[in-house]
């Protein structure tokens, strides 16, 4: 299932609108994370980083044909063989990874759609204990330059009572803004 205003601008365009390091800095990712699973990775834009800087397996998913082909094309051009490219429908078909096979799990910008609570509680099951899952999502307090309706945005509130939903998964510190249009939110399976 595609999500509700889920388009993608031009690639500089949409690159330029994060800073990339710093989203995975305050996760922090690095060689110890573990293998990763990815729900819409997009162009790829935090997937290859990502991979370049855990070494590790990178699971990226994307229910776009052209978003899929587009990640797996600049994995391949930057020879980042622990790059695993899917379009699949995560949503329906649930990633296809054994439960507890990674360290961390991202969704980030995913979950304004129309069933974040079984996405969360996807990423939870992929995650093995003591991992994270790592949330990013534009703020619902500001008009931004891209995204989706402010009405539609999930709010930190939010995003940690579907993670109570789900069962396992805690939240881990406070929400931290992560540029001037996103904040991110971590999530530590129990």
């Amino acid at each position: 299932m595609k999500y509700r205003e889920s388009g993608m601008p031009e690639v500089r365009y949409w690159e330029s609108l994060f800073d990339i390091e710093a989203v995975l800095d305050v996760f922090g990712f690095d060689s110890s994370t573990g293998a990763v699973a990815e729900l819409g990775c997009g162009y790829g834009t935090f997937t290859l980083p990502l991979a370049q800087r855990t070494g590790a397996p990178v699971h990226a998913f994307d229910i776009e044909p052209e978003m899929a082909a587009a990640t797996r094309a600049r994995a391949e051009a930057a020879g980042m063989a622990n790059v695993a490219v899917s379009m699949r429908d995560v949503f329906a078909e649930g990633f296809g990874l054994d439960s507890g096979s990674c360290g961390a799990c991202l969704l980030f910008n995913i979950l304004h759609g129309e069933a974040p609570v079984p996405a969360l509680c996807e990423a939870g099951r992929v995650v093995r204990p003591g991992g994270m899952v790592a949330v990013i999502h534009w703020r619902s307090d500001l008009a931004t330059p891209r995204g989706p309706s402010l009405e539609i945005r999930p709010r930190p509130e939010q995003i940690v009572a579907w993670a109570e939903e789900c069962g396992g998964l805690a939240v881990e510190g406070e929400p931290q803004c992560v540029g001037p249009w996103h904040f991110a939110l971590r999530l530590r399976k129990l």
